[in-house]
């Protein structure tokens, strides 16, 4: 796959070239949404303008906007657009446009968002040897690499998506893209209980928001009866920080008794 996808609009010197046309990330890294344009000499741009298709329209986007996403471009010839935290909402069609008079693109960049998650089947006790996955919904750029984990430890890196090995269902198993490995998969074990925090450190303003984000896993056919959280203790049992002084009409718990542990 080339480095550029020159997609030219218009005529007579104008047009928006996007570095790609179609962009798969992963949830919670960042994106650069890269072009560049160009128009005729004598011309000075007066306004440029990224859009995002939402809810069957075109709407466009502030340069700076949640804190998330921010136009890194200027008005001479580059068109950047950066969106941080990536989340599934901000998988949709973006077009870039740029006004010297009334000239508006006409093609836009398509952003899918994904998570990444092992898959393979489930083993017996009589099948060992098998082959896991490091599946995403979409086909990640720049050909990454992949960091496969046994036990929190590394085991294997490679272009290669898949991992063959001989399988204890006592292990637990999962993977990350190389440079992003703050987001791993969640956890795959057959007999062991695992949680996956999606980053392991959070920086956040004094009086602000912010979610702890985190996913679980447990042995077949047991049930969940209780989750929460808690602080670090020193002999003593966990304690509900719902319930806990201090924290009472803080914090909210946002996740399922089923494996989305996520804390606000």
């Amino acid at each position: 796959m080339s480095n550029c996808v020159s997609v030219v609009l218009g005529q007579d010197g104008w047009s928006v070239t996007y570095t790609k046309n179609s962009i798969c990330a992963l949830k919670g890294s960042t994106v650069d949404l890269s072009c560049s344009y160009t128009y005729p000499r004598g011309h000075t741009v007066t306004t440029t303008t990224w859009n995002k298709w939402k809810s069957l329209t075109w709407t466009q986007i502030p340069d700076k906007y949640e804190d998330r996403i921010e136009y890194r471009g200027n008005k001479e010839n580059d068109c950047t657009l950066r969106i941080t935290d990536l989340r599934e909402e901000d998988s949709t069609l973006y077009y870039f446009s740029f006004t010297t008079g009334s000239w508006t693109s006409g093609s836009s960049v398509t952003l899918s968002v994904t998570d990444l998650k092992v898959t393979g089947g489930m083993w017996t006790r009589w099948e060992y040897k098998k082959t896991l996955t490091c599946s995403t919904t979409c086909t990640l750029i720049d050909n990454p690499t992949y960091i496969w984990y046994k036990n929190r430890h590394i085991v294997k890196e490679d272009t290669s998506s898949l991992y063959s090995d001989y399988f204890s269902d006592a292990d637990s198993y999962s993977c990350a893209v190389k440079d992003h490995e703050n987001f791993h998969s969640p956890a795959m074990c057959q007999k062991c209980w695992s949680v996956t925090y999606n980053h392991q450190r959070i920086c956040a303003l004094k009086g602000s928001t912010v979610n702890i984000s985190c996913s679980y896993t447990y042995p077949r056919y047991h049930e969940i009866k209780k989750a929460f959280w808690f602080t670090k203790w020193s002999g003593m049992d966990p304690e509900d920080l719902s319930s806990v002084p201090g924290y009472q009409g803080h914090i909210e718990y946002l996740g399922d008794k089923k494996s989305d542990g996520t804390k606000t």
